[in-house]
């Protein structure tokens, strides 16, 4: 039985079922067995304060018009910021920057402590030695189970060469070039 219902922010659970065959713990991993670049996504607030958390559910949708998409759990403590936030900044970390990922991913009132980063678009904090870097507008918001996905119109980038920071089976790892079959 699929039933719509509200959770305790007041989100409509899209698909709420009592009787599923999915073993949560089991599908996540699962699910990590799909090795992903690791980006910190990070946004500020009208009232200056800055967030930004590690994510690895970063895509790209569209090349004509640029579009990209990330998601967040609806219990994050930085959702009200990138709720009413007109842009953000997809922060692509390298194989060097592991830190960084650990660093953003760990509760703390101040993430930003020792990090280099430059305001960008909407002031959303640019991570200095990035591989690459998106400032996007906040185009859109899809709710999706337990996240709310947002859709960011790519208004700015920058790319170079390093080697990218990689995420699997709950561990990092990094890029191995070879031939292409």
């Amino acid at each position: 039985m699929v039933a719509a219902s509200q959770n305790s922010n007041g989100y409509e659970d899209e698909y709420a079922s009592n009787s599923s065959p999915i073993d949560p713990r089991d599908f996540r991993n699962a699910l990590g067995t799909f090795a992903t670049g690791v980006t910190v996504i990070t946004a500020a607030g009208p009232d200056g304060k800055l967030v930004g958390l590690t994510c690895n559910s970063f895509a790209s949708v569209s090349l004509n018009p640029p579009l990209v998409l990330w998601s967040l759990g609806v219990y994050s403590p930085s959702m009200p910021v990138f709720q009413n936030a007109s842009h953000f900044a997809v922060n692509v970390l390298g194989e060097s920057q592991r830190h960084l990922a650990v660093q953003f991913a760990t509760r703390s009132d101040n993430k930003f402590a020792g990090v280099a980063w430059e305001p960008g678009l909407g002031q959303a904090p640019i991570l200095a030695g990035t591989v690459a870097s998106f400032q996007c507008r906040t185009a859109d918001r899809y709710y999706g189970g337990d996240h709310v996905i947002f859709l960011g119109a790519v208004e700015a980038y920058a790319y170079n060469s390093t080697e990218p920071l990689l995420f699997a089976r709950g561990g990092f790892g990094h890029f191995s070039s070879g031939p292409a079959p």
